[in-house]
């Protein structure tokens, strides 16, 4: 851990090989995910459980956690808390961009602007719901893992990086899908509890397959950097930068 510095003086900062790099491959998860998963409806056949229908993006949305989790346990929540504010911004930003483009007249003879109304034209209910639920989890999820790592003085990571995720999934879940769809007319309210607790689970399952990943990356991170914070006099508001 890095020492506090003397009264008086500014924090020294310090400068890391591959804290951009963690940054940009959060930003981009969170984007494609966002923009590119949700156009599609996917159905798989599973044993025992049968027929599953979910968005695309849910394969992937859930990896953005995983970055989450490896930045707040090697960097800390103040570092984790910028990363998930260049994610939002990110994210708006690309939004507004996919909404002007949509409603810039096309072309004369241009046959696929149904097709890109379908594929980029989110309602601004969903987009508002999708920033909303993911500011809070991601928060949470960072918040908790920073939390039990100080209750479990640094053990059992494959806890705080499972345990964090249920928080903040539940939280992204429970968010998302009210804010989005309810008395929308597009998924009837009665299924909405259903689809809440199935994406929770899935995404929850997919922080669990990915644990191995998680435990390498976080090693490698964690000798390359000479880092391993933890957050016992941080200011965990999330409108700090």
């Amino acid at each position: 851990m890095i020492k506090k510095p003397r009264s008086g003086h500014a924090a020294p900062q310090r400068s890391y090989r591959y804290y951009e790099l963690v940054m940009a491959g959060f930003v981009t998860v969170y984007i494609c995910s966002n923009l590119i998963g949700p156009a599609k409806a996917v159905q798989v056949h599973l044993p025992v459980i049968g027929a599953a229908t979910f968005g695309a993006g849910v394969m992937f949305f859930p990896i953005s956690y995983i970055f989450g989790d490896i930045l707040t346990e090697v960097y800390g929540y103040a570092k984790a808390r910028r990363v998930i504010w260049a994610g939002f911004a990110a994210m708006s930003f690309a939004a507004f961009m996919a909404w002007a483009v949509v409603q810039l007249p096309p072309a004369p003879g241009w046959p696929h602007q149904d097709a890109y109304e379908i594929a980029f034209g989110n309602a601004w209910r969903i987009v508002l719901a999708s920033l909303t639920a993911y500011f809070c989890g991601e928060f949470v999820n960072s918040f908790v893992l920073a939390k039990m790592k100080l209750m479990t003085e640094g053990r059992h990571l494959w806890a705080r990086t499972i345990g964090s995720t249920i928080v903040g999934e539940g939280v992204d879940s429970s968010l998302f899908y009210p804010l989005a769809f309810w008395n929308s007319g597009i998924i009837p309210n009665e299924l909405i509890p259903q689809l809440m607790v199935s994406q929770w689970i899935g995404k929850t399952l997919v922080e669990v397959a990915f644990t191995p990943v998680t435990y390498k990356v976080v090693g490698f991170l964690k000798r390359a950097e000479h880092e391993d914070w933890y957050d016992r006099d941080t200011d965990f508001s999330p409108f700090k930068l």
